[in-house]
């Protein structure tokens, strides 16, 4: 006897819905990346910074398309500025603060994800290398949550590292990553811009911008260019033990991870809507 026909799953109000859909996106995009560093920090499984800038761009891409027919997957609350003041025709600006709190609780979670999987190996490497959780060199050990200037795999984590760059100039850092990578997302997702017909093409050259971002700049910052990635695994680290070394960060400087971004992100909005978009196409002739 064939079974009656199941009737359909109730949908969620459209907003929910979107803001879950940002949760899990972010979440996606930043437990793959930070477990990617958590692996080559921990395990050397990737053979320096391209394959970790790969890994990153493959979870970048992966969640766009997961979610950006629900939210349009911006998973950053710097690109999320960036849509609310230049093209609020595309998203309502009411939703700036429902996004901002689903992104950063998707990262919370990512972060707390890779905590509970990478836990023990985190503890045989502090063991291995002396550190203690919470004290100066520690930031070793929290890298693969919260980021730091310089980048503590390749300068150390000494006194005369920690001058090499200041909170401000980590920021400027932060800032013209997450500029270049606002003015590309806006190129790429801009319907007049015919230079890209292929428009589902668009997530992995967004993945490979983060890519390109890291492979150049990561040395010096860690590469973040989004305010969430950031904060919200660094809360996680700062209640699981490293405290100081996470907020406010060996350099006091953890701000340059939420204020870089969310300067840059307009910045780069701005150059291209008014100095790289194309016009838009003339009216029909009648």
């Amino acid at each position: 006897m064939p079974l009656p026909p199941r009737a359909p799953a109730p949908s969620l109000p459209q907003t929910l819905r979107r803001c879950v859909a940002e949760a899990i996106g972010t979440w996606l995009m930043v437990f793959a990346g930070t477990a990617v560093v958590a692996a080559a920090v921990l395990a050397g499984a990737q053979a320096g910074l391209w394959q970790v800038a790969v890994a990153w761009a493959l979870g970048v891409a992966l969640a766009i398309y997961l979610t950006a027919a629900v939210s349009g997957a911006h998973l950053n609350p710097a690109v999320t500025l960036a849509f609310a003041l230049f093209r609020p025709q595309e998203f309502p600006r009411r939703l700036l603060l429902p996004y901002w709190i689903s992104q950063l609780l998707g990262a919370s979670l990512a972060g707390i994800s890779v905590l509970l999987l990478y836990n023990p190996l985190i503890q045989r490497f502090e063991a291995q290398h002396g550190l203690s959780r919470g004290e100066p060199g520690s930031q070793l050990s929290a890298m693969m949550f919260g980021e730091y200037f310089p980048n503590p795999a390749t300068t150390g984590t000494a006194e005369s590292a920690l001058t090499l760059i200041s909170p401000l100039e980590a920021a400027a850092v932060e800032g013209l990553g997450t500029g270049i990578l606002v003015m590309l997302i806006f190129a790429l997702v801009d319907r007049r811009n015919t230079a890209l017909p292929a428009k589902y093409l668009a997530p992995i050259l967004i993945g490979l911008t983060v890519a390109l971002l890291i492979s150049m700049l990561a040395p010096l910052t860690q590469g973040g260019w989004n305010p969430a990635r950031d904060f919200g695994p660094r809360l996680v680290s700062f209640f699981a033990g490293w405290g100081e070394m996470a907020i406010p960060g060996p350099s006091g400087g953890f701000w340059a991870y939420i204020l870089g971004p969310l300067t840059g992100a307009p910045l780069g909005a701005a150059v291209y809507e008014y100095l790289l978009r194309p016009a838009p196409p003339p009216p029909p002739n009648p």
